[in-house]
């Protein structure tokens, strides 16, 4: 009933974490200066905002942060009751995240293209607040599934290990002499690569629900390939 394992777990977190990517792409560049899944520069801006600094938006940023929280207390909640009945909770907990993407997604409807977004406050929010609940809840399903390096939403640490471990860190504790570097950059390099493919479709014109809908369907289509991946998993050890 866990997540699959080995390979198949690291090709998921991975492009969960390109996902993110893209979706913070969406909501800095196209909702108003505010991230949905990074929230340490949430906390940052905030900050900023109630200062009067960098015209940084305060209520954005406390919607998001709000929301974020809300999401992962529910994550929690959901994932951990699954468990408790031996349900599978990690393709569910995508399944929820991928609906609440397709909310945010019709709240953006008819936003028009990304340049110039004109979506009223309450909308605007709205699509901010069901974003952030989602990564809310992504990062609770990514903190369970545990995969080392591959938390899809915060690269910081990954970024650290990765210079710590290497030829210029030469620090054992931290990875030296391992195979995690690959690991560790693959998944840096994965969330430059969601930031860099959703600024390209924002830049190119592309609609936030369209990209965001995209989004929604990568997630939902890997909740609906884990349980086949878990059971062969299954049998694969029997």
């Amino acid at each position: 009933m866990e997540p699959p394992s080995g390979t198949a777990l690291i090709v998921i977190m991975v492009g969960l974490t390109v996902a993110t990517g893209v979706l913070d792409a969406v909501s800095f560049l196209a909702l108003g200066q505010v991230f949905t899944a990074t929230q340490t520069g949430n906390l940052l801006f905030l900050g900023f905002g109630i200062a009067g600094q960098g015209g940084l938006p305060v209520v954005a940023t406390v919607v998001s942060l709000g929301a974020f929280v809300l999401g992962a207390a529910l994550g929690a909640r959901l994932e951990s009751t699954l468990a408790r009945h031996g349900r599978q909770w990690f393709p569910m907990a995508l399944a929820a995240e991928a609906v609440l993407l397709a909310c945010s997604a019709l709240a953006a409807w008819e936003s028009g293209p990304a340049r110039g977004v004109t979506l009223p406050p309450g909308r605007r929010y709205a699509v901010i607040g069901l974003m952030a609940m989602a990564m809310g809840m992504r990062n609770v399903t990514a903190l369970r599934a545990a995969a080392p390096d591959l938390t899809t939403t915060v690269e910081t640490r990954a970024m650290t290990a990765l210079v710590s471990g290497s030829l210029l860190g030469r620090d054992r504790r931290l990875g030296y002499g391992t195979h995690a570097g690959p690991r560790r950059l693959t998944s840096v390099g994965a969330m430059f690569a969601g930031g860099l493919l959703g600024a390209v479709l924002i830049g190119l014109g592309t609609r936030p629900m369209l990209v965001i809908l995209l989004v929604a369907a990568l997630v939902a289509a890997v909740a609906l390939l884990v349980p086949g991946m878990a059971r062969r998993r299954a049998g694969a050890e029997e």
